[in-house]
């Protein structure tokens, strides 16, 4: 867990505590449960959570310095091994880390959770003075159900920026005709076209397959769907992997199904207003 981090969109991971508990499809087959294991503390997916040491809290102001002295913002992910608005964490912590991302301006921090519905109550006071300009918001969804359940929580929260982790997809997954929106307002407004709506105030959009032991496949129709929504909204569009299956569902593990859709990379990355 640190710098350079493995995970394509993001520059640092960084995480604050770990373990967590397992609420969607998504995490069936979480690989941060996977390495609770290996590392002999499963209870961390039972109920417990591990604030993790002052050595590790020391790293993202190293990191601050880093991108100061370049001019060069850097992007850090908390977090992978846990959830910043998970219940089950003591409310101190996170206070430590509001203090924390306070002192790195020069972090754009990316806070992405499956418990979007927990946001609004566990900011920081100062939030309501204005949303800190270093801080992304982020949910995971991964089919329908989840979009419709979660994004309307998200985008509620005033932001920097907002973005989706569509990561495993798992299900058929649209944003036109949204459910969380008021569609007989956008009749009247719109008369019978598909409209995005339902990407209101969602400026980026990461989106991969399952990989590791029992992974799922994901369907190419989807993802195309995806894309092509994304683009007409004018979302930024992260295709991070296939997974462990290429887009004909075949399994041939994560290097041969590789991260191209319809022959192309698609990494484009959002910039916060400064």
């Amino acid at each position: 867990m640190g710098a350079n981090s493995g995970i394509e969109w993001t520059d640092h991971t960084f995480n604050p505590w770990v373990g967590c508990t397992k609420i969607s499809p998504a995490c069936d087959h979480c690989y941060a449960e996977g390495w609770a294991k290996r590392a002999g503390d499963p209870a961390l997916w039972a109920g417990q959570r591990r604030r993790t040491s002052e050595k590790n809290w020391n790293l993202p102001l190293r990191w601050n310095r880093q991108a100061q002295a370049s001019g060069t913002r850097a992007r850090v992910f908390c977090a992978s091994l846990a959830d910043v608005f998970d219940n089950q964490v003591p409310a101190d912590w996170r206070i430590d880390l509001w203090n924390l991302i306070s002192a790195t301006p020069w972090l754009d921090w990316l806070l992405l959770t499956k418990r979007p519905q927990n946001i609004s109550g566990m900011l920081p006071p100062s939030w309501q003075e204005g949303s800190w300009p270093n801080v992304w918001l982020g949910t995971t969804i991964c089919n329908q159900a989840e979009a419709d359940r979660n994004v309307r929580h998200l985008t509620a929260i005033p932001a920097a920026l907002r973005f989706l982790s569509i990561e495993p997809l798992l299900g058929p997954l649209t944003f036109r005709w949204a459910r969380w929106v008021d569609q007989d307002a956008m009749l009247r407004a719109f008369g019978r076209l598909q409209h995005l709506d339902g990407l209101r105030g969602i400026d980026w959009a990461i989106v991969g397959g399952e990989s590791g032991a029992g992974a799922r496949p994901m369907e190419l129709k989807t993802a195309l769907t995806l894309r092509d929504e994304f683009v007409d909204a004018g979302t930024a569009f992260f295709f991070k992997q296939w997974g462990e299956h290429d887009e004909k569902g075949i399994r041939v593990g994560k290097k041969r199904a590789g991260s191209l859709l319809e022959g192309r990379t698609w990494r484009q990355i959002p910039v916060a207003a400064p």
